[in-house]
């Protein structure tokens, strides 16, 4: 009996569909020569380098008991904005960053948040460590939506964003932060006296003991900021930002250090597409949830006036501007870029991007991996172009 001919021609296409998904699954997956490097950027992985740590001199763990006056810490604090509900998250990153660094320094936790912490989140977050730990609520002055802001405005953008698939768009309070975070968290009065900070968020991973003081080694090495990870941005998120920074420079050319990186902040050859849709900004960032900085930078008045005209230009709620192009816009133009530093010895994770060293004192993360996400995410490794265009420090 004939096989009617619509059930032939789904046999042949089941049977040819049956044998290209046997092919996809046995073939051998594309090599991939460094991590963030699918166009061979990268022929030579530094993380995959032995590590071991930087240049001295090094402060080492001797006297830095929490309780000795005396001890040799410097005006230096643990800086965490976090609401109530991420106690979890937060005790989380608190716990593998004690065991790899803190525990043996002593430094004091700052925790930020637009309503007071409950006592839940202070007993458990005090319970680990041994370091002080500060509660502060954020002034209203800085927190709320600037009354320059349009709300109609505010929404028809947000609407916008939510069409281009931006996270966060529509969401007021993750444009708030973003605002807080690029220049409002250091006017607080809790850190008026303090100088570094190193920003922590809730659900990260640290995998290496660092047995050194950090901010001494800022300090002491005259750096003004340090990363772990460098990737780019969505630019449909951040238009008119580099128009608005380009405006302002001009407005200032005295503010452009003589040894910045410019050719970082606008590179247009190896992501041109970003370039474009920027208007002139390559859209590389240093990832900001992880930074260790000194907020002298900050409180600078090259810096200051930078952020009150990106602030009066609206971009932090008309788009959604975030303190990382921002911070990282500034440090390429203003500041000396030898004076930034890559912190390649520090292991780190925020969900979905990693620096893992090669180093003894690393456990718990892949050497040299970049992403244990999808394929598309190596393409947003920013590292070939700082490089290529200041080098590994």
């Amino acid at each position: 009996m004939a096989i009617p001919k619509p059930l032939r021609a789904l046999a042949i296409v089941s049977g040819l569909l049956f044998f290209y998904l046997i092919f996809q699954i046995s073939r051998k997956p594309p090599k991939i020569n460094g991590p963030g490097d699918l166009e061979k950027e990268l022929p030579h992985e530094p993380m995959l380098e032995e590590i071991g740590e930087p240049e001295g001199p090094l402060w080492r763990a001797d006297d830095y008991a929490a309780d000795n006056p005396n001890a040799p810490r410097i005006n230096a604090t643990l800086l965490a904005l976090v609401r109530n509900e991420e106690l979890d998250g937060m005790i989380v990153s608190m716990r593998d960053l004690e065991r790899t660094w803190n525990s043996k320094f002593n430094y004091p936790w700052t925790f930020f948040n637009d309503v007071p912490f409950d006592e839940d989140f202070k007993r458990l977050t005090q319970m680990e460590t041994k370091a002080k730990c500060n509660y502060e609520v954020i002034p209203k002055e800085h927190w709320a939506v600037p009354d320059w802001i349009n709300s109609d405005l505010f929404d028809e953008s947000a609407k916008m964003l939510e069409e281009q698939d931006i996270q966060y768009g529509p969401m007021v309070s993750y444009h708030q932060m973003c605002r807080w975070n690029s220049g409002m968290f250091y006017k607080h009065p809790a850190l008026k006296d303090i100088r570094y900070y190193w920003r922590v968020e809730p659900k990260v991973h640290f995998f290496c003991d660092v047995d050194y003081d950090i901010f001494r080694w800022m300090q002491d090495h005259n750096k003004t900021y340090g990363f772990t990870i460098n990737l780019y941005d969505a630019p449909q998120s951040i238009p008119t930002l580099w128009p608005e920074t380009e405006k302002f420079m001009a407005a200032h050319p005295e503010y452009e250090h003589e040894n910045n990186a410019r050719e970082w902040v606008i590179d247009s050859k190896r992501r041109p597409d970003h370039n474009i849709k920027a208007n002139g900004y390559s859209t590389c960032h240093f990832w900001s949830n992880f930074e260790i900085g000194d907020m002298d930078f900050w409180r600078s008045k090259p810096y200051e006036d930078y952020f009150e005209h990106l602030d009066r230009a609206g971009g932090f709620f008309y788009e959604r501007w975030g303190d990382a192009p921002v911070h990282s816009i500034a440090l390429g133009l203003m500041e000396d870029k030898s004076k930034i530093h890559w912190f390649r010895d520090i292991g780190y994770q925020h969900i979905p991007y990693f620096n893992c060293p090669k180093s003894p004192k690393c456990k718990g993360c892949v050497t040299g991996r970049f992403t244990d996400g999808e394929r598309f995410l190596f393409k947003e490794d920013c590292r070939p172009n700082w490089f290529n265009y200041v080098g590994y420090d």
